[in-house]
């Protein structure tokens, strides 16, 4: 493929101009390659994924792969998952929503086990389990227009002055992304479980950045698409992990585990505009390398009838481009100085009554960026620095609940989870130097200053688990 190096951000020493090719190349880095998963089972997404020690799910593997080794029996089960994405946005005092549903087989997965305590051994089962899990990427956000604010091109005709009002802006990504994962777990003398996992991830998404502007020199109202935008990434990925569970006694229960850095291959196609020439069409390959994870857990179980769990998940290192040029290499620089490791904290809690499972979870994610200053729009027109603590992702809360039947060899769990964050969109910025603007007809528009838009964003999940034990 052609390899062409392209101009993505500079960073001041005392604010961070970010003049990106497009932002959503830093958002897509954190949200879709660097995040934790949010699917699984129904059991899991109600526990909103604090299982760590615990285990005895399939989703486990997701969290510590020594959950593989808890199975005593064989299990099979699928889960259909029933989505809701919702934007509301937020700019110059004018709210948008837009809402996406989505409806898929989001999990599947089985654990075959191999009874060794038969033979008098105090290695009692090994066990291995396979599961594919997916979800959409689709996400839309649509920011309102603001009358004042009025971009001035005084370079692309001699002699003419043109002015461009705001009109509105979109991000729209689709997409989905998927992830196989492989895990081998032991069971000794009930004291003690072991697993490894290997996990095979894989990523299409198509991104657009889309600004309309009305322009007084032939009087219309056009969308403008972002320099390098539409772009489309696949993305191949690999990752594996290790984990450890141990009962401290009947009653408490401890485990750890570690997560490889991703890797991911990233093939990718976007769109070039030259400044009265024809639009072309241009690939490039990238090499990514996400952040490694540790997890540490806790378990209480004073009761076959009653568990409690919590989960801590830290990232230890951070995003990496492999530097085939200035992209890469200022990709880099930006992730090195503004990027932090975030940490989430999970609870999640389990109680039968006879065959009926009642189940809750809350998770919290912490932002990945230090805070951020930028120059950007007032709602006036005028500019200002203005500093932003969450700016393109934001923390991230997760509340679940759910409740299952267990008819001994088969199961029912049903869960439902609302997943809520809140950031500030950032949009609008190009440069001339850089050739970085909006572009139109041969026509583009070019903003020294940042829109930015406050963001909330609202996920409700319904999800169904069908299983057999046997």
């Amino acid at each position: 493929m052609l390899k062409k190096t392209l101009l993505l951000l500079s960073i001041p020493v005392s604010f961070a101009y970010l003049h990106a090719q497009d932002i959503s190349v830093i958002t897509n880095t954190v949200d879709v390659y660097s995040g934790n998963p949010i699917n699984g089972t129904a059991k899991y997404n109600a526990m909103a994924g604090s299982i760590g020690a615990l285990g005895g799910d399939i989703s486990s593997a997701n969290v510590n792969p020594a959950g593989i080794g808890v199975f005593i029996t064989n299990d099979l089960n699928l889960t259909l998952g029933v989505n809701s994405n919702k934007n509301t946005t937020t700019f110059a005092g004018k709210s948008l929503n837009y809402t996406i549903n989505n409806t898929d087989v989001s999990n599947t997965g089985g654990v075959l086990t191999f009874n060794l305590g038969e033979m008098g051994s105090k290695w009692k089962f090994i066990n291995v389990g396979i599961n594919y899990a997916t979800q959409s990427l689709e996400n839309y956000s649509e920011s309102a227009g603001n009358d004042n604010i009025n971009i001035v091109d005084n370079f692309s005709i001699p002699d003419k002055v043109l002015n461009y009002r705001f009109l509105g802006h979109a991000y729209n990504r689709e997409g989905n992304q998927s992830k196989m994962n492989f895990a081998v777990g032991a069971n000794y003398d009930n004291r003690l479980y072991l697993g490894a996992g290997l996990n095979f991830h894989n990523s299409f998404l198509r991104q657009y950045d889309t600004a309309g502007f009305y322009s007084d020199d032939d009087k219309s109202y056009l969308d403008y698409a972002k320099q390098y935008t539409p772009y489309e990434e696949h993305s191949d990925g690999f990752s594996a992990n290790i984990g450890v569970i141990a009962k401290l006694s009947n009653q408490f229960r401890v485990g750890a585990a570690l997560e490889s850095p991703t890797w991911w291959s990233i093939d990718r196609v976007y769109n070039q505009y030259d400044f009265g020439q024809p639009d072309d069409t241009f690939g490039e390959d990238r090499t990514l390398v996400t952040p490694m994870k540790a997890t540490l857990s806790a378990a209480f179980v004073p009761s076959k009838n009653f568990a409690l769990n919590v989960d801590f998940i830290q990232g230890i290192t951070k995003p990496k481009y492999k530097e085939y040029g200035d992209a890469e290499r200022e990709l880099n620089d930006f992730f090195s100085d503004s990027y932090k490791n975030a940490s989430e904290v999970r609870v999640g809690a389990e109680y039968r009554i006879a065959a009926f499972r009642l189940r809750g979870g809350y998770a919290y994610q912490g932002n990945s960026f230090d805070n951020l200053s930028l120059l950007a729009y007032n709602d006036n027109g005028t500019t200002s620095n203005q500093s932003f603590s969450n700016l393109m992702i934001g923390k991230r809360n997760t509340f679940g609940a759910g409740l299952g039947y267990d008819f001994q060899a088969f199961y029912i769990d049903a869960s439902y989870q609302n997943i809520t964050s809140e950031y500030s969109s950032p949009f609008l910025q190009g440069s001339v130097d850089a050739n970085t603007g909006y572009f139109n007809g041969g026509y583009d528009v070019n903003s020294e200053a940042f829109a930015v838009s406050k963001v909330k964003n609202t996920r409700s999940n319904f999800f169904v688990t069908l299983g057999w034990k046997f």
